[in-house]
């Protein structure tokens, strides 16, 4: 099993909010990998 850290801000695409998978890790991380996700929140955003 290979283990990957990033940080990363979390996106808005329309109304959901998204994670972006970097690019570097489109070899590793194809679609329909089955992947275990696990958030820790950093910084939390001031209301806008």
């Amino acid at each position: 099993m290979k283990e990957f850290i990033i940080t990363k801000k979390v996106a808005k695409h329309g109304k959901q909010a998204i994670l972006v998978i970097p690019k570097i890790l489109e070899d590793e991380l194809k679609p329909g990998t089955l992947v275990k996700v696990s958030l820790e929140v950093v910084k939390e955003v001031e209301n806008e």
